[in-house]
């Protein structure tokens, strides 16, 4: 009873919005040739969002015959329009708009200050407009920078930046960029970009900004003086221990007399002595981070030299040839084989991580090929489970390969998870494992376990 008291009082809010009964408010929307007249109600305005409050109890609007008067040149009419809908009736359809109006609807409810559509309109920017997103996230990134509540959107920009940022280094914009932004940029450990192209970014930043030839034999005292102090709060952020002996020599020492010189000694000695290790606190190597709940990023490594069938330790946080992106995490879609498979078929290599409760013990494995298709065994000599007996500590990891036929090694099948030869994986969290199977190794997996969570890792070579 109490739903259809609610749908009634929404569709008398929807008509007194329709046919603008009683209204007391005359608001001008959109500027020029666009410009609109919108009637609304003080009253619900002020229950509905602080900024009409503010607006209406401070008097700063402006009043003229008994209304008040308020002007929003920045606002488009069609977008004020859908705010003012939502205001009355609690509900707001962004379907039918593209994305560039569905960011200046958002810039638009943070001018208004109704919280509760800044972060629905962000959710459905991220879900359902990622083609506009990915178009251009360097400049939403500049947009919503200037917006401290995009918190989701501003988060989004920089990862696809952070996976990309040629997208932005190699561009225009970037010599454009304000200095908090780019601080922030190269503050970031997950930016898959090689240290030597940071700073040579960085140096052609600080060339634009001064309006100055990169050639230190022209620069005079005063040129030195600026660059330094330009380069000054940049300095730190650089992974200098990072970058090659030869990068160094040729690309980074030529500039030595705008680097702060203990830095340069101390690089000098790292290069030149045999075994010397940095002398200061450095900021650790970018690597990309692991988007897991379950596993720490200094696993990547280590999966990734199994994956090229190396040694644990071949690859380091510094030279990790594969980025892991996240595809399904079973807490957040739901523990059943339906929603695994419609977020893992089809995607190439995967990874999967999977938690046993009530423990730190970690096990998973890795398919080469893709888990497409229904009732179909795959055979690869490439795939393997492995066991971390303590996710805390990494040298516990044991690696179970496949047998040298490949023979039942990936099982496809709408009913499992990700079932690989031994190891049987329901539609239940109750997995179990045969430890008399010859599939693959057998690493210490026990024969039954339940699975607290488990995660799917799309693997994507760099």
């Amino acid at each position: 009873m109490t739903s259809k008291f609610l749908t009634e009082l929404s569709n008398d809010y929807k008509r007194l919005f329709e046919e603008e009964i009683g209204y007391d408010v005359i608001i001008y929307a959109g500027e020029g040739p666009n410009i609109k007249e919108i009637h609304a109600h003080s009253n619900i305005l002020c229950v509905r969002s602080q900024y009409f409050h503010a607006a209406f109890s401070n008097e700063w609007a402006e009043k003229k015959d008994g209304k008040f008067i308020l002007r929003k040149p920045n606002i488009a009419p069609h977008l004020f329009k859908i705010i003012l809908r939502y205001i009355y009736c609690g509900n707001i359809e962004l379907k039918d708009l593209q994305g560039p109006d569905i960011l200046k609807l958002l810039i638009a409810v943070d001018e208004l200050n109704i919280q509760q559509l800044i972060f629905h309109i962000q959710e459905y920017l991220i879900e359902h407009q990622t083609e506009f997103l990915h178009q251009n996230p360097t400049g939403i990134l500049e947009t919503v920078y200037q917006h401290e509540t995009f918190t989701d959107l501003w988060d989004f920009c920089l990862k696809k930046i952070c996976e990309n940022p040629m997208m932005l280094f190699n561009s225009d914009r970037f010599i454009n960029l304000k200095v908090p932004l780019l601080e922030l940029l190269l503050k970031r450990d997950d930016l898959i970009i090689d240290e030597i192209d940071v700073w040579e970014s960085l140096l052609k930043w600080c060339f634009a900004q001064q309006k100055m030839k990169n050639d230190p034999k022209e620069w005079n005292k005063e040129d030195i003086t600026n660059l330094e102090n330009l380069l000054h709060r940049f300095i730190p952020l650089i992974r200098f221990y990072d970058i090659g002996p030869s990068d160094f020599f040729y690309r980074v020492y030529n500039y030595k007399d705008i680097l702060p010189q203990d830095l340069i000694h101390d690089l000098l000695e790292f290069h030149i002595v045999p075994n010397m290790k940095p002398k200061t606190n450095v900021k650790p190597s970018r690597r990309p981070k692991l988007d897991s709940t379950l596993i720490e990023s200094g696993y990547a490594p280590i999966f990734s030299s199994w994956i090229d069938k190396r040694d644990s330790m071949h690859y380091d946080k510094r030279n990790i040839p594969y980025k892991f992106k996240l595809l399904y995490r079973s807490s957040r879609d739901g523990f059943n084989t339906a929603s695994f498979h419609k977020n893992c078929d089809n995607k190439g290599p995967t990874i999967w991580i999977a938690k046993i409760q009530n423990s730190n013990q970690l096990i998973g494995g890795y398919n080469p090929l893709d888990w497409g298709g229904n009732c179909n065994w795959k055979n690869t000599t490439d795939s393997f489970l492995f066991n971390i007996l303590d996710s805390k500590n990494n040298s516990t990891a044991k690696l179970g390969p496949i047998n040298s036929s490949g023979s039942y090694a990936i099982c496809c099948n709408n009913n499992h998870g990700p079932q690989m030869g031994n190891l049987y994986c329901p539609n239940s969290r109750n997995w179990t494992y045969n430890t008399s199977g010859t599939y693959y190794s057998n690493v210490g997996i026990p024969a039954n376990f339940l699975v607290e969570c488990y995660e799917v890792f799309q693997v994507i070579k760099l």
